[in-house]
């Protein structure tokens, strides 16, 4: 079960994390093969994790979106950071890129 951040909870939807990353990588250079891995990395972490519990909370599966994005695409990453973070304001995404390429450069 995932565990949303107003505390309901829903069954895990492969299509939902699928449909977010897609939206992320539209007209990037990443094939479909490329999000099926992208989606199975996840998962997989997703299942590691959930050995020690039943449910995880919807942030991890952001969290884990994130690292996978990040290590393969900083623009699907700040596509998907965007909306996972909710930036309500200019500064806020203008840090989110700062924070990308500062993260980079230490890498």
């Amino acid at each position: 079960m995932v565990v949303k951040r107003d505390g309901k909870r829903q069954p895990y939807n492969r299509e939902k994390l699928e449909a977010g990353l897609q939206r992320a990588m539209e007209k990037r250079p990443i094939s479909s093969m490329d999000i099926e891995t992208i989606l199975n990395e996840i998962e997989d972490k997703v299942i590691r994790r959930g050995r020690l519990s039943r449910e995880i909370a919807a942030s991890e599966i952001g969290e884990f979106a994130l690292e996978t994005l990040y290590k393969i695409d900083k623009v699907a990453y700040i596509r998907f950071a965007s909306v996972y973070k909710h930036f309500e304001s200019l500064e806020e995404f203008i840090t989110e890129i700062k924070n990308a390429e500062t993260k980079n450069c230490v890498e």
